[in-house]
């Protein structure tokens, strides 16, 4: 080895320890801060805070060396790549710590530590996060791909069970209680962040080994209408058809239809999209998970609340003013269509951006 090899060798090494040394206080960091807010311990809450300070100069000189690796080595394939991940890593464990000190300025604000069922799922939900958070750091200190996909795995069910602690507390409250429950609606909040951002280390884990990059998301869609035997299936055809790839697409109707519209039927044939099979569906047939996990919920008749009275905390809805066409009228049904396939390019560019 080259004495410029070794130098590259040692400055990297050095860069990976900082990292890990970093890693190992916002780590600390999230689990005082939770243990502030279960046993109301001021002292150790304000002590969480100031140890952000410290945590804060270290991300910048973790920085500062990436920063100056490049300007030395001018790094290229697998180097490039990891320092590319370290410093992406480094602002991700800065805003974790961010995540610990606003926990545990929550935990000054409330009247007592969390008691019953409040706190037995701040103490699940903390101990998911936190595990997450080790296993991720562990992957990337040991640029382990295979473990970093492993641990992402963990973030799937987080969201959805974070809407059922959200749904407790908000069925748990009075006046009196409203200060003590805002404050521990945002300790979830901010677990639920450190989770999302585990699952980021992760992914530049297998980046930095791989050179494989974030795959792009897929997005669930599903389209409402008062039948799902014409507009909703149409629009869902268009979606599947047009973006296969960007989202994962479903209609419902809040009384279905016998059968998918004649009409709706021969005009999707033409274009290649067979619906013989297709059968209109009920939204209440939909589970109230399977209704969480929609990113999106576009109606095609009134207002999504309409058909469905209360939006998932994490869902967004849209209602597209489409006019449905009489039965044979071919000109409206192609001008329904041409409405809709707009409206599916305009929300797949919003969210993934032209393909």
């Amino acid at each position: 080895m080259s004495r410029l090899e070794e130098r590259l060798h040692k400055d990297l090494t050095h860069i990976r320890d900082e990292l890990a040394a970093q890693a190992e206080r916002v780590i600390e960091a999230v689990n005082d801060a939770i243990r502030a807010v279960q046993t109301g311990d001021r002292e150790l809450a304000f002590a969480t805070v100031l140890a952000d300070h410290p945590a804060n100069r270290a991300m910048r000189r973790i920085d500062q060396l990436c920063h100056s690796f490049i300007a030395v080595h001018l790094p290229s394939a697998g180097h490039l790549r990891m320092l590319s991940a370290a410093i992406r890593v480094n602002i991700e464990l800065e805003r974790i710590g961010d995540y610990a000190v606003t926990i545990a300025r929550e935990a000054v604000q409330l009247s007592t530590p969390p008691a019953g069922v409040t706190a037995r799922e701040i103490e699940r939900f903390a101990g998911e996060a936190l595990l997450m958070l080790r296993q991720a750091v562990k992957s990337f200190n040991e640029l382990n791909a295979e473990a970093a996909k492993t641990t992402m795995a963990i973030a799937e069910p987080v969201e959805h069970d974070l809407e059922g602690v959200y749904s407790g507390l908000m069925g748990c409250g009075t006046e009196e209680r409203m200060k003590d429950l805002f404050a521990t609606f945002i300790v979830f909040t901010q677990l639920k962040r450190v989770v999302d951002q585990a699952k980021n280390i992760c992914e530049e884990t297998v980046f930095a080994v791989t050179g494989k990059q974030k795959a792009a998301k897929r997005y669930n869609i599903l389209f409402i209408d008062d039948d799902n035997g014409l507009l909703s299936l149409m629009a869902e055809s268009i979606a599947r058809t047009n973006r296969p790839e960007a989202g994962r697409y479903r209609s419902a109707g809040a009384t279905p239809a016998a059968a998918v519209n004649a009409d709706l039927a021969a005009f999707l044939k033409e274009r290649g999209a067979d619906c013989s099979e297709c059968e209109p569906s009920a939204i209440s047939a939909l589970t109230a998970a399977e209704v969480a996990e929609q990113h999106v919920i576009v109606s095609l008749g009134g207002p999504v609340e309409s058909y469905i009275e209360k939006i998932p905390f994490h869902t967004s809805a849209l209602r597209w003013e489409v006019e449905p066409p009489a039965a044979g009228d071919r000109p409206a049904l192609e001008a329904a269509y041409r409405d809709i396939a707009l409206h599916v390019t305009d929300l797949m560019d919003l969210l993934r951006g032209e393909e």
